[in-house]
């Protein structure tokens, strides 16, 4: 007999945060195409409209929720209104995110706090809830997403890189706690993706030329680019596998 595909999500319920659009929409259609049923959550009620129909239009289960990942009663809110729908998590994509920019001797504080709350306590404040859920139902998949600026500091956006190099360490501290009760915590880091938030840099020649020159694969990643790993770290092929920053980048980091 055939052995159980260890890819395939049927069965499985994802909750996506950020996948009104960019790669947490390319995330929430890629975990949909592999089986799952997926609830896309974004900041506003309608937000990830677009993202529910893509599913649906392609034969997938969706559903979605809102809430502002600055409030931690909202997080809340989104954890108990997601299990409300399909009754269980068992993926969870901590994929919502802000940036601002500053140079660091003129960085607002609220502007500082905001980005933190948003990237790294929400992140952390939902993967506990969700947690405790998986625990007590055999276990699950937590996946974060990272940055090249988990590992580099960037120019102008100390809150930004402080709160991706704060998601690298929190997804291996979970991973050290949370592999007992079979639950993997991984995070994932893009590179340059072709999205609404690098249109800026897209658009200034000089700057988009010096990426491109340092990127080995020689042109910028496109959301489709995330598909196969964000089916590996939700699917039992990486049962194996935690604790790990898993780059995207066509060869930057290498560079």
């Amino acid at each position: 007999m055939p052995s159980k595909d260890p890819f395939s999500l049927q069965g499985k319920t994802a909750l996506i945060t950020g996948a009104s659009r960019g790669l947490g929409q390319g995330m929430a259609l890629a975990l949909a195409q592999a089986g799952a049923r997926v609830i896309c959550s974004s900041t506003h009620m309608g937000g990830a409209a677009v993202t529910v129909e893509k599913i649906k239009e392609t034969g997938g289960t969706a559903a979605e929720v809102s809430g502002d990942l600055a409030l931690s009663n909202e997080v809340e809110s989104i954890y108990d209104r997601s299990v409300a729908i399909y009754g269980s998590i068992d993926i969870l994509v901590n994929n919502g995110g802000t940036i601002a920019r500053y140079p660091a001797l003129e960085y607002p504080r609220e502007e500082w706090d905001r980005v933190m709350e948003v990237n790294v306590t929400s992140a952390f404040r939902l993967s506990q809830l969700v947690a405790a859920h998986m625990k007590n139902h055999g276990g699950g998949k937590i996946i974060n997403t990272a940055s090249m600026l988990s590992y580099s500091g960037g120019i102008n956006v100390i809150a930004y890189t402080a709160s991706k190099h704060a998601i690298a360490g929190v997804t291996k501290a979970l991973a050290n706690e949370w592999a007992a009760y079979n639950i993997q915590v991984n995070a994932i880091a893009p590179g340059y993706f072709r999205t609404d938030n690098t249109k800026q840099l897209q658009q200034d020649p000089v700057r988009s030329e010096e990426i491109l020159r340092r990127i080995p694969a020689g042109r910028w990643g496109e959301p489709t680019d995330l598909d196969g790993t964000i089916v590996f770290l939700a699917s039992p092929a990486s049962d194996y596998v935690t604790g790990i920053i898993l780059n995207v980048d066509g060869g930057w980091m290498a560079r």
